[in-house]
């Protein structure tokens, strides 16, 4: 199995799995802030919100990457704050690489938890409430547990858009082997590369694997949560 992929291409695929991880892990609970927001609220701005989450499955990801690269890059704004304030460099970094990777993965993971979240019948959320419940307690004990199917969907969706994201990634953190050159990175360059085609293949069978797998995980947590409120 060693022999199947080599050293760059196992290392490739580790950083595919880290970024996407870190990636998923900080977008979750604003991915589903955000959700809950565009769920529940009715608020000034509310539209402009949405539209501001799922830009990035409109726009190209060369876009994306270069107004990342604008505003996190080491001169741009939001990139000298955080590296004044927390010491975090994401231009061409597996750190960016994660930030490309939550941005693009953004509006899928907070469409499946927007679409969990409207589907659970508002008269239970209104009985707690009307049984002297706080909003955070019927959000704890009504709320999240309905709608888990729908947040974890969200999460592997994310997850899987994070290992295969490129356009952005190769505009924002470049692609330099062992330190931004994830699984579709890689890719591009084997296919550069005379020769690099066969393991190329192997690694497109390996995203393929990882895109089905996560494709059938989110469709049976789709389908539980359409059995529980079929109760």
């Amino acid at each position: 199995m060693t022999d199947w992929l080599g050293p760059a291409e196992w290392t490739a695929l580790w950083l595919s799995l880290k970024v996407a991880f870190w990636a998923t892990l900080f977008s979750l609970p604003v991915g589903f802030g955000v959700a809950y927001a565009l769920s529940r609220g009715d608020f000034w701005g509310r539209q402009a919100l949405n539209v501001l989450v799922h830009l990035p499955l409109v726009m190209p990801p060369v876009v994306t990457g270069y107004l990342l690269l604008l505003g996190f890059g080491r001169t741009g704004p939001l990139g000298e704050a955080f590296e004044a304030l927390l010491g975090l460099v994401f231009a061409f970094r597996w750190t960016g690489a994660a930030l490309a990777a939550a941005i693009m993965g953004f509006p899928l993971m907070v469409r499946a938890i927007r679409l969990s979240l409207d589907a659970i019948d508002p008269g239970l959320e209104e009985a707690a409430s009307g049984l002297g419940a706080t909003r955070l307690r019927v959000l704890r004990t009504v709320t999240l547990p309905l709608a888990w199917p729908g947040i974890l969907a969200g999460a592997v969706l994310g997850f899987a858009k994070g290992m295969g994201e490129f356009g952005a990634t190769v505009t924002f953190v470049s692609n330099i082997p062992g330190q931004t050159q994830t699984l579709a990175l890689s890719i591009d360059t084997l296919l550069e590369v005379p020769g690099g085609e066969p393991l190329a293949l192997r690694l497109a069978v390996v995203s393929i694997a990882i895109a089905a797998v996560a494709l059938i995980v989110s469709e049976a947590l789709a389908s539980r949560a359409a059995r529980r409120r079929g109760r």
